[in-house]
């Protein structure tokens, strides 16, 4: 672009009045006693002289045809139009200026122009002397400076553009230096202060102010959120987490200081905890590799220490002199000591000054794989676990727990003498802790959750599928899906006064042939309940299931480790291959099975440890299958004590029958079709649910999960709209028969069992009174629990005899089919005994069927003609012969 001849450039070298010889500056008159129009007071400031002359400096601007630079040149003096913008322009108010100024700073940035070491901002707003400082701050400290004040050494570090140029650092070298843990810390409080979440909340803003609501001092950030606004930070704390952790500790407690201002009088240490790590870590699988890394695992408590106190912040005395040495802040891995006192100069002895010296708390506990890890025939591996802070006591031995923590390594003198080579033992530093059973707490319900919660419990068929979703992928055994739907809501314990408690855990003692299930029903319940503990008769002692002492490796005290009774409070305890237990085992659980405790006396150890859990247990009968013609206290190896304890007792016979056998078959074979690897066909889904539970929608195992949870937690049904005298009477009709058969002892635990079958059944359908229903489906679960242990002589009296209380809530449909099949085989006997062979086909008389069809009190017979369960099972009806034919 030309410039015009009488353009301020030129004109600027223009010197009116008197000069100076170097500067061209216009000098004051003799008199004058502030400064010059161009002088910078920091010069003064500074004790600078103005007119001092200085070596180099300036520029000659006189010489020869000086005025030569002043002549017209037209070809120049104009303004290429290309570039020349002649519109008239509004004037610009402030904030539309300093937006402009803003965009224009940032594309300077982008484009790489702010190089150096110059702070962001002041490329525009700031002018530079020779020596790249910036005037103002030249200014800023000059004034300090003749004030006498010290400036802060931060305060002179200039901020850094680029963190992730480390300059051939290691991420834990450069972390500590000044500069780059400054930027750090000022990002982090950056990020605390301005992280918004989708809908616009300032989300740590909101954390920091709930924690100072509950007088806590742990601020959970999520490495997520961190990760997404600040890699290079996300980037760095897995590498020096113990460095990073300081960092960010110090900048949140600022943060936490700027909104609260004397919360430091109630916390002083606010502690950063990471959660949401994205790699989770084996305990099997830590290596060297992980040596002071953050790292994130999961595992089992399976012991803990009390909180001791540790040495933060430790002062000495010197024996001689008196003098108070310190403070040394003591490290997790090795003591400090003084050398020497620097007053008397003694070598010691120091003692620790016990008013001056801080403490903090301190818990050690030992994680355990979980079970379900272990791969088959191997060990469980364990590791220490160091809580410090606020951290103690988070947990106790039992909690499944995910731990983030910093891997750290101590040098274990008895290691290296037992092994001969320096040996390092290894501790996990935890940072944050949280339990599985948070994970699926009311708490962690979203409202949407709730809502479908709700709104599935107003269904009126909500028992049914309840029942039906249990365990869908095992065929049939509705009894048992029943009685563990019951289990798993629990009735409700009371305990008024604190004097006598009363369970309201339900035990349920599944009994059979093999080949049906148990164990599958077991497993399945391990993978639903609230902390479940898996166990096998053969496998369990008596002190594995309750508790047992042992000396402490670190205090050499007797101290008690948890069974798998206790490990299971408030949860649910399965045992398999119940009979295989020896007798001396399985009398410890009397007392847990009913009073819900367990009582230690040992090694000067007297205490009751708490075991508030359902049993389910499954057993084989004596000699591997049940023989109907037995009762079931001859079928079983298993005494009246122990059997009186059982809430429910489900008896399951593998029973030879041609269409269930197909229909079992075709389940089996489309279950592993649908599981199959390269499986892609919906059509095998709807026979598995039409084959298993017709006419009924499953409800998806994680909901039923929530539907549990929220049950349990929200809902204790009273007992005010309850029928006693009903329940009353069937208890004396019960203990009449249990005399008369002498299968199983009828006791006063079996009201109380009804009683909690009823709860149980009334929470399941989210309800606070327990209505006649609910006391209905208890009879007729107890009913049939106490038939299936009859002989089959006794059986099918007992059914005729409580037919009424058995039909409930039952399906006509089903109920008929029942009887039809036992019209079935009776035709099918006689056959064998008449002609030495099986019939082909089964024909049956309308009239027969219907008389037996009414002795249940159902008339209506057109229904199950037309029904799908009726067809499935290869029935038709010949409505001209009034016949019901079956093809076998």
């Amino acid at each position: 672009m030309s410039d015009s001849g009488s353009s301020p450039e030129r004109s600027s070298h223009r010197v009116h009045g008197d000069e100076s010889p170097r500067t061209g500056l216009v000098t004051s008159s003799p008199g004058r006693d502030d400064l010059a129009p161009f002088e910078d007071e920091t010069d003064v400031l500074l004790g600078n002289d103005p007119n001092e002359e200085e070596e180099g400096e300036g520029e000659e601007l006189f010489g020869e045809n000086m005025e030569d630079d002043y002549r017209p040149i037209p070809h120049l003096d104009t303004y290429e139009q290309s570039v020349l913008d002649d519109q008239e322009q509004s004037d610009l108010d402030v904030e539309t200026r300093l937006e402009a100024e803003r965009l224009m700073e940032k594309r300077d940035r982008d484009l790489g122009l702010t190089t150096g070491r110059m702070r962001r901002g002041l490329l525009y707003d700031e002018s530079e002397d020779d020596d790249g400082e910036p005037r103002s701050r030249r200014r800023r400290l000059a004034e300090r400076a003749a004030e006498r004040e010290f400036a802060d050494d931060t305060e002179m570090i200039e901020s850094i553009e680029n963190l992730e140029d480390m300059k051939g650092h290691t991420v834990r070298e450069w972390v500590t230096l000044t500069a780059p843990s400054l930027e750090i810390k000022n990002r982090f409080k950056q990020f605390l202060k301005t992280f918004c979440d989708e809908h616009g909340n300032n989300v740590y803003r909101l954390k920091i102010k709930q924690m100072c609501e509950n007088n806590k001092q742990s601020l959970i950030v999520d490495y997520n959120n961190l990760a997404n606004e600040h890699q290079v930070l996300a980037y760095f704390l897995p590498e020096a987490p113990a460095e990073m952790l300081k960092i960010f500790d110090e900048a949140a407690k600022e943060v936490v200081l700027s909104m609260f201002k004397n919360y430091e009088r109630i916390a002083p240490e606010i502690h950063v905890r990471i959660s949401e790590l994205p790699l989770m870590e084996d305990l099997r699988s830590l290596r060297q590799l992980h040596l002071n890394q953050l790292i994130r695992t999961c595992g089992v408590v399976t012991c803990s220490t009390g909180i001791l106190p540790q040495l933060s912040m430790v002062k000495y005395d010197c024996v001689k002199c008196r003098f108070i040495l310190g403070p040394y802040f003591q490290g997790q891995n090795q003591e400090l000591k003084p050398g020497s006192c620097p007053q008397c100069q003694s070598r010691g002895p120091f003692e620790i000054n016990m008013e001056e010296t801080l403490y903090q708390n301190y818990q050690k506990i030992k994680i355990q794989e979980s079970p379900s890890k272990v791969a088959a025939g191997r060990l469980p591996r364990s590791k220490d676990v160091v809580l410090l802070a606020d951290l103690v006591d988070s947990c106790k031995p039992g909690d499944e727990i995910e731990v983030t923590g910093i891997y750290r390594n101590n040098y274990d003198g008895s290691l290296n003498t037992a092994n001969g080579f320096p040996v390092f033992a290894t501790v996990i530093e935890a940072n944050y802790i949280t339990k599985q059973d948070d994970k699926m707490a009311v708490g962690n319900l979203t409202d949407e959750d709730i809502r479908m919660i709700i709104a599935l419990s107003k269904d009126e068929r909500i028992g049914e599928r309840i029942v039906a979703s249990i365990a869908p992928s095992i065929y049939g055994h509705e009894d048992i899906k029943r009685a563990l739907a019951l289990a798993l809501f629990g009735g409700v314990a009371k305990d008024p006064g604190g004097k006598h408690k009363l369970r309201g855990d339900i035990n349920i003692l599944l009994c059979g042939d093999p080949g049906t299930a148990k164990s599958q029903f077991l497993k399945y319940v391990e993978k639903t309940a609230l902390r479940p503990v898996f166990t096998t008769g053969q496998g369990a002692s008596a002190v594995g299931l309750t508790a047992y002492v042992q000396r402490h490796p670190v205090t050499k005290e007797w101290t008690l480790e948890a069974g798998a009774l206790v490990l299971a409070d408030r949860g649910v305890c399965m045992i398999d291959e119940f009979d295989k237990m020896n007798d001396a085992d399985r009398t410890s659980i009397h007392e847990a099975m009913e009073q819900q405790s367990i009582s230690i006396s040992k090694a000067g150890i007297v205490t009751s440890l708490q075991a508030r859990c359902s049993i389910i247990a499954a057993a084989n009968p004596i000699g591997g299958r049940y023989d109907s013609s037995l009762t079931f206290a001859e079928n079983v190896d298993l005494t009246e004590p122990i059997l009186s304890r059982f809430d429910i007792l489900c008896v399951v016979r593998d029973t030879v029958d041609a269409v269930q056998d197909e229909m079992l078959a075709r389940f089996v074979v489309n279950s592993h079709v649908k599981h199959h690897p390269g499986y892609s066909d919906e059509s095998v889904d709807n026979q598995l649910a039409s084959v298993n539970d017709p006419g009924i929608e499953l409800i998806p195992q994680s909901l039923l999960k929530k539907y549990i949870i929220y049950a349990k937690d929200k809902v204790t049904p009273n007992l005010l709209n309850m029928d006693q005298d009903k329940v009353s009477k069937m208890f004396a009709a019960l203990r009449k028969e249990s005399m008369i058969t002498g299968s199983i002892p009828i006791t006063v635990r079996h009201i109380e069992s009804m009683i909690r079958m009823s709860e149980a059944h009334a929470r399941m359908h989210l309800r606070e009174y327990v209505h006649e229903d609910d006391v209905n489906m208890a009879i007729r679960v107890m009913l049939e629990s106490f038939i299936d242990t009859q002989k089959y002589s006794v059986m099918r009296n007992m059914r005729k005899s409580f037919a009424h209380y058995l039909a409930f809530k039952k399906d006509n449909n089903e109920l008929l089919m029942f009887v039809l099949k036992q019209l079935v085989r009776d035709q099918i006997t006689y056959h064998k005994n008449r002609y030495r062979g099986e019939p082909e086909v089964i024909e049956i008389q309308e009239d027969e069927f219907a008389d037996k069809a009414r002795q249940i009190n159902i008339h209506n017979l057109v229904n199950l003609y037309e029904s799908d369960i009726f067809a499935n099972n290869r029935f038709k009806y010949d409505k001209a012969r009034k016949l019901i034919i079956q093809t076998l």
